[in-house]
Formats: C-alpha cells, sequence, structure tokens
C-alpha cells in the first residue's frame, strides 16, 4: 500500500517546489496538499489516515518546516518505508523579502535537510527540482568559474553528489564546444512528427497512434503535414533563414512504407535547403518496422543520423512493456543497416523498466557493447500520469521498478569502454531513483538536435500533431511556443489555424531580432 501524506502550508507560497522535493524523496507517495490560515500543532483528527504529516508556515523573514510520522505504523514499519522520524519535528530558516528566487532556493534547502534527515537517504541530485543541471553549469563556466569551482558549488548549494557534478559538467563543457563551431543563434532546426506506431508501449506518453486503428488516416495526414511543410520552408527563404538540423521523430517514422517515407523525404528535399544541414536524423526507432527497402530510401535522402531503439535487451521485459519485436531483431536490424553503410547509429536504453535489476541491465549492456552505436542515450524511466504502465502498475506490484547508482554507473562505465562521452543530459519528473536522461557518443557523432531542444539554444520550427515551436529570442531572454493540437483529426481541420498562429509566432520573433543575421549563399 501507498504511503500516505498530508502537506499543509500557510501561505500559496512555493508549495511547488515543496511537493516536488517530497515526491523525489517519496515517489510512490500519495499526497493531500492543504492551505491553512495560522500554524498548528498536529492532532490526532487532523492526522486521519496520514502516514506522516508536513507543514510549512511562513513568517514574514523566516519559514518554519514540520514534520512527523503518525498514524498506526511500528517502529519497524516506519524503518521499511524510511520515515525514520520519531516526535514532532521542527527546522526553520530566514528568507528575504527581496529576493524571491533566493527564498525559494533556502526553503527547498531546508526542506531538503529535513527530509534527508527523516529518510536517511541522500538524492543523487540533491534538491535540483525544476532546475537544468546543464544550464546550471554552463552558466557558471561561462562566467569564468572553474570546473572544480562548479563541482563545489553543485555540492555546497544544492546538495548535488559528486558523481553527478562531475557528470554535469562534463556535458556542458562538451555542449559549449560543440555550440562554438555552429552559432545556433544564426540558424533554425526543423522538428516533423509521424505520430503513428505499430503498437503503443507500456510506458510511453507520447501522442501516439497504433497504426492498425489509424491506418485510414495515414495520407490525409501526411498530405495536412506536407501543406504545413510548404509554408515554412517558403517563409524560411523569404525570411533568409538557415537551417541546422533536420530531426524526424514520432511516433515511429518508419512505420510508414516506403514508398510514403520517400514521399515524405522528397517533400522535405524540395521545401528545404538541406545542403547546408550540419545534421539529419530519422527515428528508426522500432526494430518491427525497419525493412531493407526503407533503409535503402533512407540512403537516398541526406539522412546522416538513424535511432534503432531495443530499450532492452532482455526479451521477458520487452513483452511486458508492449514492443511487438525480438531481442533477435534488433541484432539483425541494426547489423542490416551498418552493412547498408549507415556510419551514425543511435541506440536507446531504459533505466528502471519492470523487473530489471542490475543483472538485467548489465545483460543489455553486454549485448549493446557488443553491437557497438555510435550513440547510446540512456533513460531513467519517468512514470507519467499518461503511461498505461503506471495506470496498471498494480499488474505488476511483485515486479519492482528499479534504478540505482550501481546501475547508473554500469551505462557509464559501458558507454566510456566503448569510447564515449556525455554530451546531453537532462531531467523530468518522476524519473526512476530520482536520475537523469544521458546522451554519450562517440566523437564527432553527438546529436545537435538534443543539445538545441534540450537546453532552448536555438529556434525550433515543429511541424506535425502534437510538434511545438519554441522560439528562442535573443539572449536568450525570452521563449515564446506555438504548438499544434494533438489530435490527428482536429490536427488535420484546424491547419489553417495553426498556420496562422505559427506565423505570427514567426514575425514577432523576426522583429526582435530572431536568427540575427540569417544566411548568405556562400555560407551553405
Amino acid at each position: 500500500m501507498a504511503l500516505r501524506f498530508r502537506l499543509t502550508f500557510s501561505e500559496k507560497e512555493f508549495e511547488y517546489d515543496v511537493y516536488n522535493l517530497l515526491k523525489a524523496f517519496y515517489p510512490a507517495a500519495e499526497l493531500d496538499m492543504r492551505y491553512i490560515q495560522e500554524e498548528a500543532s498536529p492532532s490526532a483528527e487532523e492526522e486521519g489516515d496520514a502516514d506522516a504529516l508536513f507543514q510549512v508556515c511562513y513568517g514574514g523573514s523566516s519559514v518554519v518546516f514540520s514534520y512527523a510520522p503518525c498514524g498506526s505504523m511500528s517502529p519497524e514499519e516506519r524503518q521499511a518505508a524510511r520515515l525514520d522520524a520519531g516526535a514532532w519535528s521542527e527546522e526553520s530558516t530566514d528568507i528575504p523579502a527581496d529576493n524571491r528566487m533566493e527564498a525559494k532556493n533556502r526553503i527547498k534547502q531546508l526542506v531538503y535537510r529535513c527530509l534527508r534527515r527523516m529518510s536517511g537517504t541522500e538524492l543523487p541530485w540533491g534538491d535540483l527540482t525544476g532546475i537544468r543541471p546543464v544550464r546550471l553549469v554552463a552558466g557558471g563556466l561561462a562566467e569564468g568559474k572553474t570546473p572544480e569551482q562548479m563541482s563545489a558549488y553543485m555540492q555546497e548549494t544544492w546538495f548535488v553528489s559528486p558523481e553527478k557534478a562531475k557528470l554535469a559538467i562534463a556535458a556542458a563543457q562538451m555542449e559549449n564546444r560543440l555550440m562554438q563551431d555552429l552559432r545556433p543563434e544564426q540558424g533554425c532546426s526543423l522538428y516533423i512528427g509521424i505520430p503513428f506506431c505499430p503498437s503503443i508501449c507500456l510506458y510511453c506518453s507520447f501522442g501516439s497512434h497504433p497504426l492498425e486503428r489509424f491506418r485510414k488516416m495515414v495520407g490525409p495526414y501526411l498530405e495536412t503535414l506536407y501543406g504545413e511543410l510548404r509554408f515554412l520552408g517558403e517563409t524560411m527563404r523569404e525570411k533568409g533563414l538557415r537551417l541546422d538540423t533536420v530531426y524526424i521523430g514520432g511516433g515511429t517514422p518508419t512505420t510508414l512504407a516506403p514508398d510514403r517515407l520517400a514521399q515524405l523525404l522528397q517533400v522535405v528535399s524540395d521545401c528545404f535547403a538541406t545542403e547546408g544541414v550540419r545534421e539529419f536524423t530519422v527515428e528508426a526507432g522500432r526494430p518491427d518496422t525497419i525493412t531493407k527497402e526503407k533503409l535503402q530510401v533512407l540512403r537516398r535522402f541526406p539522412v546522416t543520423r538513424i535511432s534503432i531503439n531495443p530499450q532492452t535487451m532482455n526479451q521477458e521485459t520487452l513483452d511486458i512493456i508492449g514492443r511487438k519485436h525480438t531481442v533477435e531483431e534488433v541484432r539483425e536490424k541494426y547489423l542490416l543497416a551498418r552493412e547498408m553503410g549507415f556510419s551514425n547509429i543511435n541506440m536507446d536504453l531504459i533505466i528502471g523498466l519492470p523487473g530489471e535489476g542490475e543483472n538485467e541491465v548489465r545483460h543489455t549492456l553486454e549485448e549493446i557493447r557488443q553491437l557497438d552505436p555510435d550513440s547510446m542515450t540512456i533513460h531513467a524511466l519517468a512514470l507519467k500520469r499518461a503511461t498505461r504502465l503506471n495506470l496498471f502498475r498494480d499488474t505488476y506490484a511483485p515486479v519492482s521498478f528499479e534504478a540505482s547508482a550501481g546501475i547508473m554507473r554500469l551505462t557509464e562505465q559501458c558507454a566510456a569502454d566503448m569510447g564515449m562521452h556525455p554530451y546531453y543530459l537532462y531531467r523530468q519528473k518522476n524519473m526512476a531513483g530520482n536520475f537523469e536522461n544521458v546522451g554519450y557518443a562517440k566523437e564527432g557523432k553527438d546529436c545537435l538536435y538534443n543539445i538545441l531542444i534540450m537546453e532552448e539554444r536555438q529556434t525550433i520550427l515543429a511541424a506535425g500533431s502534437g510538434a511545438s515551436s519554441k522560439f528562442v529570442y535573443p539572449g536568450g531572454t525570452r521563449i515564446e511556443r506555438a504548438e499544434n493540437v494533438k489530435d490527428i483529426g482536429h490536427y488535420i481541420e484546424r491547419i489553417d489555424e495553426m498556420i496562422l498562429r505559427k506565423k505570427t509566432a514567426l514575425e514577432e520573433w523576426m522583429k526582435a531580432g530572431g536568427a540575427q543575421i540569417g544566411y548568405n549563399q556562400s555560407d551553405l
């Protein structure tokens, strides 16, 4: 049975930050959040069915965080649940009235210290919730701080572990190196969404549609998408915008039949100046969608990078999560792509899948090491509300969702053994073990698009259902979005509305100095 917590606030202030810290320490706990008008000590009546009570009381220039386990749990049950506090405890800290950011940071530090004491555990990323670690480090390095200074800052200010501070610094240094050469502020990138999949994986929270149910909509969807791409291509030429990277994702783009895949790539080539593109990625993703004919189509066009994503190399897990392919298919399709000349292949893995502990992950990594891809992306499973794995997790009650420091070290060592370095890193809410997603790559095989989209370093023009265009204003001072609807039918019906929305956002961005100097033909 899940733990039940009651969290009360004297004011509606910083409640989101405290809530997220509690969920980071106790991800499976049910939280009942309330507001009180004045400080109050807990009573038996207030406790109700809660296993622990937490209170945040603001008092002008200070804040008090109170906490205690309650209910009918035995000492042994409390210890097993990581509720190792005894009687009602409280701590306080001073907060400045004129600096909201500093006030928030001090409150988070206070809550983290208390939860660390109560639970007896440390979080690998400390109290860094809602903050991008690489952006934090990159900013410090840009100001002239040394890696050693940034490591000390991460550990002392945010309680980040030495290992994670080192990882964030390595990713930030590589990112800065890659971005210096690209000059991202002078161009744009293009994302194209293909929302169809052969089946929906149990952990998926993206706007994917099973092909069997939506087959009749593939044609109308693509025709609508082509209209949106033609608009974007014409606008980019008119505005003199340079295209740096192209990323076709989904869904699973290789769900499309060979002729439709060829038609899509031809439209992209006709609409955009792809000869100047630094990187062109197509997610081949699911091995069960890859055929020799489709790979031949990709080879005819300027595609420079593909992904073949096993997620795990344990067949039992693949069956549980709804991946309709075998481990042997992963090997076969990867080797076929190599034979056909693909020299930049990425493979995605997920840590924390049901039933997978250190032995299962070690087996997967050994299999991947033998294949020797050019890059590898490690995802710590994030159980979002929209995923069926979360909705039906009671079905897998005997099966653990495990991600540990030991498992993450295995992935890091495997990447190093294959000659890969970390180049991008991001975190999500509700990640298994409070860990992270990391992209590792061999020299020259880093995915520029991943850095640009995750660190918001460049404007991304996006086409397709559920696609979100992101306009990064000069200096990174402002970011605006123009989002397409997720429902395929609505996307087709309302495409004119979405194109107009994108046109307006693009014109405002250009007036503010977007893509500062465009490009000259001599740059291509």
